[in-house]
C-alpha cells in the first residue's frame, strides 16, 4: 500500500473511530435546514424583487407615456386649430404652414420616445424574467437534491450518494455563479440609484441616464411654446373680429352677409392672454376668459326661426351656429394654453428630475433590500448543500475493504485519534464483520 493510501486510511479510520455513521445521519438534517431556509429566503426575495422591478419599470414607462401624450395633445390641438372657422374667418395661411412644420417635429419626437420606451421595457422584462426563472429552478433543484440525499443517507444507500455528490458540486458551482451575478446586479442598481441622485443635483450633465428619460430638445420646445402662443393669439383675434365685425354690429337688412337680426346688449370680447411680444398680460374688466366665455356668451345667443332664412326671432347677438363656432375656438385656445406650459418642465428637466428623485427615494430602497435577501438565500443554499456534500462524501467513503487492516493497526490509530475506549469498543462491536473485500 502506498504512503498516500496509508495516510488516507489512517484519516478515515480516525474519523470513523471518533465519529460513527449514525452521527453523520444525525447531522445531515441540520445541514438540510440551511438549504431549506435558503430556499425560503430565495423564493420570497426573488418574488418581491421581481415585483418591485416591474413596479419601477411601470413607473418609468408611465412617465415616458405622459411625455408622449403631452406632445401628442399639443400636436392634436394645433391641427384642430387649422380647422377653426368663425363666420367664415380662418387662421392666416402662414400660421397654418408653421403648424404643419411644427407637427412634423413633435410627431417625430413622440414616435422616437415611444419606440425607445417599448424597446427598453421589453428588454428589461425579458432579462429579469430569465433571472427569475433561473432562481426558481435553482431553488427547486437544490431543495430536491438535499431531500433525496437525506433520504438515501437515512436508508443507508451509500452507492446512490456518489450521484448526488457530483450533481451537488455542479449545482453549488452554478449557485455561486448566480450569487456573483446578483452581486454585480446589486452593485449596478446601487450605482444607478446613486447616479440618479447626483443627476438630480446636476441635471444637465451628459450621462447614460439621459437615455432613460431624456429632456426634450430645447429648440423644439421653444419653437412649440412660441408657435402655440401665436396660434392662441390668432384664434383670439379671429373670435374678437367675428364679435366686433358681426355680432356687435347692427347692419341694415340689406347687408345679407352680416345681417341676421342681431340685437340687444353688446357681447364682451375674449381676453387675449398675450401681448404683441407674446408676454403674459392680465385680462381687462370687460373681457371674458377662456374658462367662463362659453357661459357668458350663452346669454347673448338668440333663437333662430324654423325658416331657411336663419334670422334671430329673439333678442341676441349670435346664432346657435356661431355660438358653437366661438366655443370651439375657445376650447382649442384653452387646450393649447393648458398643455403647452408643461413642455417647460420637459425643457428645463424638472420633469425628469422629479422622476429620478421619486425613484431614488421610493423605489431604490426596496430593490436593494430584496436583492440582499436573494443573496442571503443563495449563500445559505450553497453553505447547506456544501455541508451536506461533505457529510455524504464521508459517509460514502467510510472504511470497508480495509476494515481488517484497520483492526490490526487499531491501537496506534486510537492513540493517535485520542478516542475513548468505550466509544471505540461500541464501534467495534457494531462492525465485527466487514461488508465487503478481502484481507490484505
Amino acid at each position: 500500500m502506498s504512503g498516500i493510501g496509508q495516510i488516507k486510511l489512517i484519516a478515515d479510520s480516525c474519523l470513523w473511530h471518533c465519529l460513527p455513521p449514525d452521527y453523520i445521519v444525525f447531522l445531515s438534517p441540520s445541514d438540510f435546514l440551511f438549504t431549506r431556509i435558503g430556499c425560503i429566503l430565495l423564493s420570497v426575495g426573488q418574488n418581491e424583487f421581481h415585483g418591485e422591478v416591474l413596479h419601477t419599470l411601470k413607473y418609468v414607462v408611465n412617465q415616458s407615456e405622459y411625455v408622449v401624450q403631452t406632445l401628442k395633445n399639443v400636436t392634436e390641438y394645433l391641427s384642430l386649430a387649422k380647422t377653426i372657422s368663425v363666420d367664415q374667418l380662418f387662421l392666416p395661411s402662414n400660421v397654418k404652414d408653421e403648424i404643419d412644420k411644427l407637427n412634423v417635429d413633435l410627431n417625430t419626437a413622440a414616435d422616437t420616445l415611444t419606440e425607445k420606451s417599448k424597446e427598453n421595457s421589453g428588454r428589461i422584462r425579458k432579462v429579469f424574467s430569465v433571472v427569475r426563472s433561473s432562481l426558481i429552478t435553482m431553488a427547486a433543484l437544490m431543495l430536491l437534491l438535499a431531500l433525496l440525499g437525506l433520504f438515501y443517507l437515512c436508508v443507508m444507500l451509500p452507492s446512490c450518494c456518489y450521484r448526488f455528490i457530483w450533481s451537488g458540486w455542479l449545482l453549488v458551482a452554478v449557485t455561486f455563479i448566480l450569487f456573483g451575478v446578483f452581486v454585480i446586479l446589486n452593485n449596478a442598481i446601487t450605482d444607478t440609484c446613486v447616479a440618479m441622485g447626483e443627476w438630480v443635483e446636476n441635471p444637465h450633465a451628459e450621462t447614460a441616464l439621459s437615455n432613460i428619460l431624456p429632456c426634450v430638445d430645447q429648440r423644439t420646445t421653444n419653437k412649440t411654446l412660441i408657435q402655440s402662443k401665436v396660434v392662441i393669439s390668432q384664434l383670439v383675434n379671429v373670435v374678437n373680429t367675428a364679435i366686433w365685425s358681426f355680432a356687435n354690429w347692427d347692419p341694415p337688412p340689406q347687408a345679407t352677409l352680416a345681417y341676421y337680426n342681431q340685437s340687444g346688449p353688446l357681447m364682451p370680447p375674449l381676453c387675449t392672454p398675450f401681448d404683441f411680444q407674446l408676454h403674459d398680460r392680465p385680462c381687462a374688466p370687460q373681457e371674458v376668459s377662456f374658462s367662463n366665455a362659453s357661459l357668458v356668451w350663452q346669454n347673448y345667443t338668440c333663437t333662430v326661426s324654423a325658416s331657411a332664412s336663419g334670422l334671430c326671432n329673439s333678442v341676441g347677438r349670435i346664432t346657435p351656429i356661431v355660438y358653437k363656432q366661438l366655443v370651439a375656438a375657445v376650447n382649442v385656445s384653452y387646450a393649447l394654453d393648458y398643455y403647452t406650459p408643461p413642455l417647460l418642465s420637459l425643457q428645463d428637466c424638472n420633469f425628469v428630475r422629479d422622476t429620478f428623485r421619486n425613484i431614488t427615494s421610493e423605489y431604490c430602497p426596496p430593490l436593494e433590500r430584496y436583492l440582499k435577501m436573494v443573496n442571503a438565500g443563495l449563500v445559505l443554499i450553497s453553505v447547506g448543500i456544501m455541508l451536506c456534500l461533505l457529510l455524504w462524501i464521508l459517509y460514502a467513503n467510510r472504511p470497508r475493504r480495509e476494515e481488517v487492516f484497520v483492526r490490526k493497526i487499531s491501537l496506534p490509530i486510537k492513540a493517535l485519534c485520542g478516542c475513548s475506549n468505550n466509544h471505540n469498543n461500541s464501534y467495534g462491536n457494531n462492525n465485527t464483520t466487514p461488508s465487503s473485500g478481502v484481507e490484505v
